[in-house]
């Protein structure tokens, strides 16, 4: 199924504040994979929707394997995603769900356009409705009252997720779904022996982005499972999927590389040796023979955790 299309955008008349995701691919609170809280590295929300469509594109078979697994008693007719980004899980759960409508949640106008042009493209613009709110606002607007919630890559860019997970307790049918997937940040391209002026450049990235994140989202990579049984749910599984594509030569994770790799650098610049970011920029320079799209060897290298819970 192509990604659909909403009929309907609603304007949450309550306080709204540029908190937008830092999609660690996925989506934040506005979205996402973890692409931006405010400016992440630099970068405002406007900026994400491409490598979160690039994410949708190159993961779509890993994230339809999560919603599958979903252990829902009956089908949903009424599902939430909180923090939609550009739709990644919107378009996953309808495809998975072919009876079910989505309320597509985001602060980002930008990511909420592009859904909205995404799903006109798939024709199923009737089975949409999008609501551009702030999850931090004391109060949500009206989404109605969902057999399942879906919130990926969204909790720990909250202000108070545990707030968030009562509300979406209170707000769930009875005996309704929580779904909370989170991503192990942005995930792995290149081989550890690369580039060659610098091996194992990416980790050290991942390793200087880690320490940059454990300051600014004090809840990534939270223990949700303890955190869904405090807000009264029942958890009913927990499942890591593993991401392991590749090395694949499609055009597709070149640029999701290279996007990746762009955000990345503007949190990681300053802990970086000179050495490493002269080797970085090589790599993210598009006209060199350097560039991170010239190569040959790439993968996708990154893991989920997806835990399901049930509101009693």
């Amino acid at each position: 199924m192509n990604p659909p299309s909403p009929h309907t955008t609603h304007h949450a008349t309550h306080p709204l504040h540029e908190h937008e995701q830092e999609q660690e691919h996925g989506h934040g609170h506005g979205h996402g994979q973890e692409h931006g809280h405010g400016h992440v590295n630099g970068h405002r929300a406007d900026d994400q929707s491409e490598i979160l469509d690039l994410d949708a594109e190159v993961l779509a078979e890993h994230i339809a394997s999560i919603a599958a697994w979903l252990p829902v008693e009956t089908s949903p007719s009424h599902i939430v995603d909180l923090g939609c980004g550009t739709g990644v899980g919107t378009f996953a759960l309808l495809e998975r769900f072919p009876e079910a409508e989505v309320t597509a949640v985001d602060v980002s106008d930008t990511h909420l356009h592009r859904l909205r042009e995404k799903a006109a493209a798939a024709g199923a613009a009737e089975r949409v409705r999008l609501v551009r709110a702030d999850l931090d606002a004391t109060a949500w607007p009206g989404l109605g009252t969902p057999e399942l919630v879906w919130a990926s890559a969204s909790l720990h860019h909250m202000a108070d997720p545990d707030r968030a997970l009562r509300q979406v307790h209170d707000l769930l049918a009875p005996g309704g779904l929580f779904a909370v997937v989170e991503l192990a940040g942005f995930p792995r391209f290149l081989p550890a022996s690369a580039p060659k002026d610098a091996p194992g450049l990416e980790e050290r990235c991942h390793a200087a982005l880690g320490r940059h994140h454990t300051e600014q989202l004090p809840h990534r990579g939270a223990d949700w499972g303890t955190g869904l049984a405090k807000a009264g749910f029942t958890v009913e599984g927990e499942r890591t999927v593993t991401v392991d594509i590749g090395p694949s030569h499609t055009d597709a994770v070149g640029r999701y590389a290279l996007s990746s790799l762009r955000r990345m650098r503007g949190g990681v610049a300053s802990a970086l040796s000179a050495e490493d970011l002269t080797a970085l920029d090589r790599l993210l320079d598009t006209d060199s023979p350097h560039s991170v799209l010239r190569r040959t060897d790439l993968s996708v290298r990154t893991e989920r955790t997806v835990w399901a819970a049930r509101r009693s």
